[in-house]
């Protein structure tokens, strides 16, 4: 055994399996690529609170992903004990936005094609996907729902302020009522006009009527 075989190793001879500079470049375009998805996010975000922490996961997911797979992709044994070790990790962080899994998905498909050596398809299909989704989020083609929220002492006044509020709102379709004594609670879904809410004034000072508030509506919270 000679002295250079005591210091052989099959471990330090993949240093030289990745070439340095092609690893560079992918870890740079794979930050652009990632910036870019960071950006596209902040401009169709709709939830309740921005979180800047999940951008930066985002730009942080594309690059983690590019280095897996250059690892990889340079050596087939390796490629097996990574599935491996990846099928056993859970994450348990509940997605409260739908879009999110979309964003997500794309930093995860941007790593693996840029790893891949597909650069135009990571560059040109990351500028297709962020267009069609600033395009689409930010396109709104229906009337923002609104939940009015009535409390009447009686009939009468129940009758007169669902009324006026018919005439005043676009559409009108009762959601909940509740019957006690000497109250009776409303919960109207309303489309506005012209997004006008003076009305919610008038009816809050009519004879009968305790008090209405009105809350904007997304299916999911109440702001």
């Amino acid at each position: 055994m000679s002295f250079n075989d005591i210091f052989k190793s099959s471990y330090l001879e993949n240093v030289s399996a990745i070439d340095i500079p092609d690893m560079i470049i992918a870890l740079v375009l794979a930050f652009l690529v990632g910036l870019f998805i960071y950006v596209v996010y902040q401009k169709t975000y709709r939830g309740v609170m921005y979180s800047a922490s999940f951008g930066v996961t985002l730009v942080a997911l594309t690059m983690i992903t590019t280095v897996v797979i250059l690892a990889v992709t340079s050596n087939a044994v390796l490629s097996l004990g990574m599935v491996g070790a990846l099928s056993i990790v859970r994450f348990r962080t509940a997605i409260k936005e739908p879009l999110d899994i979309a964003f997500l998905f794309w930093a995860i498909a941007a790593g693996i094609v840029l790893a891949a050596g597909m650069i135009p398809l990571a560059v040109i299909g990351s500028i297709v996907i962020g267009a069609v989704l600033i395009l689409f989020v930010n396109h709104k083609t229906y009337t923002r729902p609104y939940i009015v929220v009535l409390r009447c002492e009686n009939d009468a006044s129940e009758a007169a302020a669902t009324e006026y509020l018919k005439e005043n709102v676009e559409k009108y379709s009762v959601k909940s009522k509740t019957v006690q004594k000497g109250l009776i609670e409303l919960n109207i879904e309303v489309r506005l006009k012209d997004e006008e809410t003076g009305f919610v004034n008038s009816m809050a000072s009519m004879k009968g009527v305790l008090s209405a508030v009105l809350v904007s509506y997304n299916g999911d919270y109440m702001s």
